[in-house]
């Protein structure tokens, strides 16, 4: 048998490299759901396929120093092992024994957009779909409609998706994607001679997922960069390759295109290949309004260039003040700019805290205590999911933050709970049980499926009750998996207002929910937004960085952010929305 903790060897070659490895978890972790395993065991291999993207070292490397594999974030001792038999033979035989005990369709459908393993197993268990065709034949004739969960929206996206003649574009999760392109850019700037290197494209605005991979890069010479480019060890085909630009296919699939651009373009070239495309269109036309011309070399005043080392020098000759990546989407951040009103964007050393993570015993309350206090936070919120949760478990997890709080060490740990709205409005714990904590998220957890009216209604009813405060997964999304539930979020907005209570901005990178659209419009509502990392492990705590990417996209800024607020004036506003 395989052992977790190799001993120091000579490095052989891998059968897998740490992108493959980590798509084989996702596709274990994805078929265990398709079979309804136990939640915590799929979400234990999510959580070690995101490890081991994150990873700035293959797994072959740390096999061949005899390290102990079970030491890295997320991965026990049964995981471990299976990340050495991937590395050291491409296999593993619990993936071989899922791909058996599903039907070979499964898959293919989990990489259509909006389908998770619950819609899957639906497809092929309720319509007895085994191939593309026969589903495109059951959405023309109105049974994939019919099916719980399978609204007008996702019908018609699956339609276009598989519409005879055109394949699905591949997109990935900008998460997914986080290590590798770290790992790319740290390689390049390895370089002989390398002054730069920049990821562009909608990675750079922080859009949540990605279709391929933009880098920019100044160097003094240009053939040291494009070879260490087209020689990465994760490039599994080469597209093109020349002395300013070059192209690749990497392993997991992902397309990277390098462009070697002159000092004196760098700005304008980055302000070009950040996009997004609107944006870029808009810029260009004031510029021919005030007779410039601006295009990926600078921008010019007939064949003179005024402008285009930095990207500052490129709005500055538009009459513009500098416009953050993430705001580039023509969603009036040009006007805004030209007012002088653009937002001071919120940035992850503004929040104090967090009032969302999950920790049931006293030990882990302490370690995810610790883990706060590691990332400079004042206080975190313990809010456990009610499902199951007795007042006696309750009353021991409140005892053991109150004696960590006792201690008087940073941070103060908030007690809260994490309940279901159910379909009647009423929240899943007794009010006796909700009055002795300091704040309560209520969230929707079950009958996604309901009318845009009933489902509005219902959380608007949640909301009233005198202990709510907190507005937790207002969409029901999950990144690339499942759509969002139909709610009419303009009056969910306008009745947190009027009601003083709070929603909630999820961090963790397979949800990213509120949407941007949301974001800004629960600012102009007034409302305050919470982002939270939904920890289940100390680990999670750093998705909070997603979070703020999200708000920032969403125009936000450190005054529209709950968790901005020191302790005593957050204390204060938690304490406004109980009567």
């Amino acid at each position: 048998m395989a052992r977790a903790r190799a001993q120091p060897r000579k490095p052989a070659k891998a059968k897998l490299r740490n992108g493959e490895i980590a798509d084989a978890l996702d596709e274990i972790a994805d078929l265990l759901d398709l079979q309804s395993a136990n939640p915590f065991r799929i979400r234990a291999y999510r959580n070690g396929a995101r490890t081991v993207r994150g990873l700035g070292v293959e797994i072959s490397e740390l096999i061949s120093q005899g390290r102990d594999l079970s030491e890295l974030p997320g991965i026990g001792k049964d995981l471990a092992v299976k990340l050495v038999t991937l590395a050291e033979t491409g296999k593993v035989t619990l993936l071989d024994e899922l791909r058996r005990a599903v039907p070979p369709i499964a898959t293919e459908l989990l990489h259509l957009t909006g389908l998770g393993p619950k819609r899957v197993r639906a497809l092929y268990e309720d319509l007895d779909i085994h191939s593309l065709e026969q589903l495109r034949r059951a959405l023309l004739d109105g049974r994939v409609g019919e099916l719980p969960g399978f609204g007008p929206k996702l019908v018609a996206s699956l339609k276009e998706s598989i519409a005879a003649g055109s394949a699905p574009s591949r997109r990935f999760p900008r998460a997914a994607v986080r290590g590798t392109v770290e790992h790319l850019v740290a390689h390049l700037e390895a370089a002989p001679g390398v002054e730069r290197v920049i990821v562009a494209g909608s990675y750079r605005r922080r859009q949540e997922t990605v279709g391929d991979i933009d880098i920019l890069a100044t160097a003094e010479m240009t053939k040291p960069i494009m070879d260490r480019f087209v020689g990465y060890g994760e490039v599994a085909k080469v597209l093109a390759e020349g002395p300013t630009r070059s192209t690749v296919v990497l392993r997991s699939g992902i397309q990277v295109d390098i462009r070697i651009v002159p000092d004196e373009s760098y700005g304008s070239a980055l302000n070009y290949f950040t996009g997004s495309k609107a944006h870029s269109i808009a810029l260009r036309q004031l510029a021919q309004k005030r007779a410039l011309k601006l295009n990926e070399y600078g921008v010019f005043k007939g064949k003179r260039r005024t402008a285009g080392k930095t990207e500052q020098s490129v709005y500055e000759a538009l009459g513009l003040t500098y416009i953050d990546p993430e705001l580039r989407e023509n969603r009036g951040e040009i006007e805004a700019a030209r007012a002088g009103t653009l937002p001071k964007l919120v940035e992850r050393r503004d929040l104090r805290g967090d009032l969302h993570a999950h920790a049931a015993t006293a030990d882990e309350i302490a370690a995810m205590a610790k883990a706060a206090r590691e990332r400079g936070l004042d206080y975190l919120g313990i809010a456990e999911r009610a499902e199951g949760l007795d007042p006696r478990r309750l009353a021991q997890q409140i005892a053991a933050m109150d004696r960590w709080n006792a201690k008087g060490a940073a941070p103060r740990l908030l007690r809260g709970v994490e309940v279901d709205i159910r379909e009647d409005g009423s929240l899943g714990l007794a009010d006796e049980v909700l009055a002795g904590l300091d704040f309560v998220i209520g969230s929707i957890q079950t009958k996604l499926a309901l009318s845009r009216q009933r489902q509005t209604e219902r959380i608007l009813r949640g909301m009233r009750h005198p202990r709510f405060a907190i507005l937790a997964h207002p969409s029901g999304r999950l990144v690339e998996g499942r759509p969002p539930y139909d709610v009419e979020m303009d009056r969910v907005m306008r009745a947190a207002r009027e009601r003083g209570v709070f929603v909630e901005l999820n961090a963790h990178p397979d949800r990213l929910e509120l949407t941007e659209v949301q974001c800004r419009m629960a600012k102009e509502a007034g409302v305050l937004v919470s982002i939270a990392s939904d920890a289940t492990r100390a680990e999670e705590l750093d998705d909070l960085s997603y979070g703020i990417d999200r708000a920032r996209r969403g125009w936000l800024e450190k005054p529209d952010v709950l968790n901005s607020r020191p302790l005593a004036a957050l204390e204060k506003q938690l304490a406004a929305t109980r009567r």
